[in-house]
């Protein structure tokens, strides 16, 4: 299982513990609707939980189930809600660290204003990030940019800052490349 499949997978466990703690007649048919997944999904969930002791199934009525967190299922649950919390804290301070090292570039080259281009929490930390640095965000397509995908942050400067100042300085690219 790869990281990302991992933390998805800690996060559906912990959303599902949540829920049932909140409501524990909460039908299957709703928890897949809360958590935007298909009934199978949760059902394959509960029965890995269930299976594990985390979580005991109690018949309410005829066709009502109740979902009952063993108390191994509460350490689960906390332990989850410790490792998500250090994660995204991680992830926050990796977002600030690439940010700043991006202003720190953009002021290396005569820069005073980014524009970033990506949406969502991310986005956000490095608009806030700029800001703090008193680096304003502009909408300005012609400006430097720092851009988003997904987790990953980089830096896009402007093509005529990347043109040599004086061609003299060029070195040659060997045999394979041309300096023209």
């Amino acid at each position: 299982m790869s990281d990302q499949e991992d933390t998805l997978s800690t996060t559906r466990e912990l959303d599902l513990l949540t829920r049932i703690e909140e409501n524990p007649d909460i039908s299957q048919a709703n928890l897949a609707s809360e958590l935007g997944v298909a009934v199978g999904t949760v059902n394959w969930y509960l029965k890995r939980l269930i299976s594990k002791g985390y979580v005991k199934v109690k018949r309410a009525q005829r066709k009502k189930l109740r979902y009952i967190i063993t108390p191994e299922g509460i350490a689960l649950r906390t332990r989850l809600t410790v490792d998500y919390i250090q994660s995204s804290f991680e992830l926050y301070r990796h977002t600030r660290q690439k940010t700043l090292t991006a202003i720190r570039q953009l002021r290396e080259n005569g820069f005073t204003q980014v524009r970033i281009e990506g949406d969502g929490e991310i986005a956000e930390v490095c608009r806030l990030t700029c800001l703090e640095n008193n680096l304003p965000v502009t909408e300005d397509p012609s400006a430097p940019c720092i851009v988003i995908d997904g987790i990953h942050i980089s830096l896009a400067l402007p093509a005529e800052s990347l043109q040599p100042k004086d061609s003299a300085t060029l070195e040659s690219r060997g045999e394979h490349g041309s300096t023209d």
